[in-house]
């Protein structure tokens, strides 16, 4: 499924809660067919962007069920040797996340995802690369999520770094997903890509990552 770009957003929150309900729709909308030839495709081609290194300590979420499928993706990230972290919630009031790695049960979260039971937990500082859900996306790296915060809090310590070795920020979408243009609110930490089942988007606007 493909659509055209949306215009420009807003930066106030209502537009920005109107964008949100628009590109949920649209990401809703994917057939079922065309989720699991996202989903191969999208693993194919993080795949050959060279990010599933052998132990390398990748942050990756698992999917709520309108969110492009990584399942195939953290499969193939085990199977190369990535040391392979998932999301969980350590505190909903203040909407703060932990990474854990994957392995074990996991157990399903209050907003429906599944998180490990257990592990030793590390923050966003110690990962070489998390690949992030987002809702939308534009050609300057400036994403949208839910609406919590849990990774802009997990990579407030971002924001006052002009240049930064790790981790590297890769957007995982589907190309419907794209907008024009999304604004830059003080908080956002730009995406260094974002990679769609059809595409590698790179951003100059980001900061410059020394790594793959």
């Amino acid at each position: 499924m493909t659509d055209s770009p949306l215009p420009p957003a807003a930066a106030d929150d209502a537009s920005l809660k109107a964008l949100r309900r628009t590109l949920r729709a649209r990401r809703r909308a994917v057939p079922a067919a065309e989720r699991r030839s996202a989903a191969l495709a999208l693993a194919r081609r993080v795949e050959r962007a060279g990010l599933l290194c052998p132990g390398r300590r990748l942050g990756l979420y698992l999917p709520l069920p309108e969110e492009i499928d990584t399942r195939v993706l953290l499969q193939r990230a085990l199977r190369r040797g990535c040391r392979v972290y998932v999301p969980r919630v350590t505190d909903y009031r203040r909407h703060q996340m932990r990474f854990l790695p994957i392995a074990g049960r996991l157990k399903s979260s209050r907003y429906g995802i599944l998180e490990p039971r257990g592990g030793i937990a590390r923050t966003a500082h110690g990962l070489d690369v998390i690949l992030m859900p987002l809702v939308g996306f534009d050609a300057r790296g400036n994403r949208i999520g839910m609406g919590k915060g849990y990774y802009d809090r997990a990579l407030a310590f971002l924001q006052q770094r002009r240049c930064y070795r790790r981790p590297l920020l890769v957007g995982l979408a589907f190309d419907c997903q794209r907008v024009a243009a999304l604004p830059a609110r003080p908080h956002d930490v730009p995406l260094g890509r974002v990679i769609t089942p059809t595409t590698v988007y790179r951003f100059a606007s980001a900061p410059r990552h020394p790594g793959p």
